[in-house]
């Protein structure tokens, strides 16, 4: 069965950044500066104005904040709705699982199909479009058959000025952003993830497994867990946010945070680093000297995109 996406409410995520693109540098009016209980009153009752929600959970901090504004606002009425995907590590869905029993609310997790999407699989910058479209359009059927109306994500103000294709996806399959339209950002978040008492609120973002893989090169299951193993492996080692990105030729560069790079070069191991990396199929084993960065794939975009 195919599903067509259904017209989003007023103020979906295209009209918020379209306003954001007509306004100064400067922050949202106040949004820096109300106290973390305000902030979590406007939330909570942005939620209640809605019959029932189901909230996109990764179990990041973003997600688990909206996910905890749900319960908190529609109890029974809200649930929290998990991607069980390749691309996903195994420790985040089990993170999502613990996250979401501690809040109370009530958690699916359901088989996605991007893999099967060659679209999505061909790797290039718009992948991004193609694995939400996938996501959302699951998620809709699911809320169809379950009798839940508004899906949100917990994309954030901040989320707003990044290269995201994927809020285009969004804005096609009517998925609402509370922390968008309300104008928090990543801190004022983190602030509320601490103020409920989240686990994960000093969690880093946790990216899927495919931006670990370079545009161009396609999305293999193989790839995927290849990826997966040598970052739990450089984590059993003490090396904590690590990427294992993976370029051209079965290059592997891996990024870690700019105080361990001396760590890494100590002979001993550095030999076991290789070693391992190329156990698991890697030919080329590199350090990047820049350490630890955010969305370095996208360097290779056009200025704008």
């Amino acid at each position: 069965m195919v599903f067509s996406p259904k017209k989003h409410a007023p103020l979906g995520i295209q009209q918020i950044r379209f306003s954001m693109s007509h306004t100064t540098d400067e922050p949202i009016s106040g949004a820096d500066a109300r106290d973390v209980a305000t902030s979590a009153e406007l939330l909570v009752n942005w939620i209640r104005e809605r019959a029932s929600v189901i909230v996109a959970f990764s179990g990041g901090v973003d997600s688990a904040v909206v996910a905890a504004a749900a319960f908190r606002a529609l109890g029974e009425n809200a649930v929290a709705w998990t991607s069980h995907s390749p691309a996903v590590p195994v420790s985040d869905r089990q993170s999502a699982e613990q996250i979401a029993r501690d809040i109370g609310i009530r958690h699916v997790v359901v088989e996605t199909t991007e893999l099967q999407n060659s679209a999505y699989v061909s790797n290039n910058p718009d992948r991004c479009f193609h694995c939400k479209s996938t996501l959302y359009s699951t998620i809709r059927a699911w809320a169809d058959a379950e009798n839940y109306q508004c899906m949100v994500s917990g994309t954030n103000h901040d989320d707003l000025g990044d290269y995201r294709p994927g809020l285009r996806a969004a804005a096609e399959w009517g998925v609402l952003a509370p922390l968008a339209e309300l104008g928090m950002g990543k801190g004022e978040v983190r602030r509320l993830a601490h103020h409920w008492g989240l686990a994960v609120a000093g969690k880093p973002a946790s990216p899927c497994l495919s931006s670990r893989i370079a545009y161009g090169q396609v999305v293999t299951l193989g790839r995927l867990r290849s990826i997966e193993s040598m970052e739990l492996w450089l984590a059993s080692e003490g090396f904590q946010d690590v990427r294992a990105r993976l370029h051209a030729d079965g290059l592997l560069r891996i990024e870690i945070h700019a105080q361990d790079l001396g760590r890494v070069l100590a002979d001993e191991t550095r030999s076991r680093i290789v070693a391992h990396a190329e156990s698991l199929g890697f030919k080329y084993v590199t350090l990047d000297l820049g350490g630890r960065s955010s969305g370095s794939m996208n360097r290779v975009l056009p200025a704008g995109s």
